[in-house]
């Protein structure tokens, strides 16, 4: 059932493929510099659900204006717009995951129900237009899924979305529960069709599919003997040990960045309430002033407060600034979720093709075990005969979906290895960038607040002589 033309095929890297790949996924490769997709998200609008909800409020939702400006020709136009609402975003999600398996696709934004119905709705409705602009420039800026079908189509054609609309897992689970019973009792065909093999299992609509694939899950953990074919791309595993140890890394970078953030924003706010209450000292002096020399302090202490306050101002600036430039290791935390995706993606093709091999090696002996039975009796016996023929059918189909199985899990090792290499090169780019840009700020903002108290200490020099 697995021989060494299937295991060369496993382990098999097509050059020609990898080189169009990598051509696709270098987002910063100097072809892609001067292509262009802006997108925005704006003008929130209350629509009305023309089904009735049972959800008190649930028959309203928000659609947002999503505007695109781009210079790539295959679009046919510069500029576009079309009005989506959230659920067509979950399509789109969900459509791209099925799509380009294998691939970092950015993870879209959460559908917080308990969150829309604390907050004030027009905060929340800003808060998700922010998001959703956030999304969809990510998947704009992805090498692959820029050119998608799905992307144009969600950024161009107006109306209804025309990409089929996801089931939820709890109508999939139903299916698949439905289906099992026929399977189970022959009545339906538990042999996975080629063209299933390419989603993974967990969908739900083949309930039967998944508990072999669970099966083999377990048999991989805990079985005495070895899987028919296994991850041994050395390269790969050393890669996703050190994604493992990246993402540790940033996470206590981006912990460092927020603690930072907030000492200078907690430097600003005192700065500012010194500022304040050297202006109230200041009022207070003047008012009550009887000698020229209490005015004369009065107008240093004003000096003073004057610097405080613009100091405090320079403190919010610097942190608007650092928040920006340090934001690189927030948006690469939620990339690692991506990366996890498409790991999982690589995993979940894998127990395919192990679960289908197993199979196959049960169906082989099965029909031997049948063959051999038949071979004894003279004349043959015909109904032995008629399962051999249903097993021999079975085994081809199965053999087809084993192949596209295996076309399916390279496909996602190749999207991996190319993604991989994107991400080294980006994010060398983009931590340097990032370092730059943050060691500039700090920098800039130290002389400005310095500037600021150098002029109050030679304003206030005349102290330092007398107390000499």
């Amino acid at each position: 059932p697995f021989d060494d033309n299937s295991a060369n095929e496993i382990n098999r890297v097509d050059s020609t493929s990898h080189d169009l790949d990598s051509s696709l996924t270098l987002s910063r490769s100097s072809s892609s510099t001067s292509d262009y997709i802006k997108i925005t998200v704006s003008n929130p609008k209350k629509e009305q659900e023309t089904t009735n909800s049972l959800v008190p409020g649930g028959n309203t939702y928000y659609t947002y204006l999503i505007t695109t400006r781009t210079n790539i020709a295959d679009f046919g136009s510069s500029e576009f717009s079309v009005r989506r609402r959230f659920r067509d975003v979950v399509t789109l999600s969900d459509r791209l995951a099925e799509s380009y398996r294998g691939y970092f696709i950015p993870p879209r934004p959460d559908k917080n129900v308990v969150e829309s119905q604390v907050m004030q709705k027009q905060e929340f409705v800003e808060q998700r237009r922010v998001a959703l602009e956030k999304y969809l420039r990510r998947l704009a800026e992805h090498p692959v899924i820029r050119q998608s079908d799905e992307l144009k189509v969600f950024l161009q054609v107006e109306g209804r979305l025309p990409l089929s609309m996801s089931t939820d897992v709890a109508s999939r689970m139903l299916d698949g529960a439905v289906k099992l019973p026929k399977q189970l009792f022959g009545e339906s065909t538990a042999v996975v069709a080629p063209h299933e093999v390419v989603q993974p299992a967990k969908g739900g609509r083949d309930l039967l599919r998944l508990f072999k694939e669970l099966r083999q899950s377990v048999a991989n953990d805990w079985g005495g003997s070895k899987p028919p074919v296994v991850e041994e791309d050395k390269v790969f595993l050393e890669k996703k040990e050190w994604i493992h140890d990246l993402e540790q890394q940033i996470s206590n970078a981006s912990q460092q960045a927020e603690s930072l953030v907030k000492a200078q924003q907690d430097m600003g706010e005192t700065m500012g309430e010194l500022g304040l209450a050297f202006i109230k000292l200041t009022k207070f002096e003047n008012e009550e002033a009887m000698y020229n020399s209490q005015r004369v302090r009065a107008a240093d202490m004003k000096c003073l407060a004057t610097a405080a306050v613009k100091a405090s101002r320079f403190y919010r600036e610097l942190n608007a600034q650092t928040v920006k430039h340090l934001d690189t290791l927030h948006e690469y935390l939620g990339l690692m979720l991506a990366v996890h995706g498409a790991f999982s993606d690589r995993s979940s093709a894998l127990l395919t093709v192990q679960t289908l091999l197993s199979e196959l090696s049960t169906l082989h002996a099965r029909a031997e075990k049948l063959e051999a039975a038949s071979s004894k009796i003279f004349g043959g016996d015909k109904s032995r005969i008629s399962k051999i023929e249903e097993l021999k059918e079975t085994i081809r189909v199965t053999e087809d979906a084993k192949n596209v199985a295996i076309r399916e899990y390279e496909r996602i090792k190749e999207n991996n290895k190319c993604e991989l290499e994107r991400l080294d090169k980006e994010r060398r780019v983009d931590f340097l960038n990032m370092l730059k840009g943050f060691v500039v700020n700090q920098v800039g903002y130290a002389e400005k607040i310095s500037d600021v108290w150098a002029k109050v200490a030679e304003e206030t020099s005349g102290y330092a002589k007398d107390s000499c």
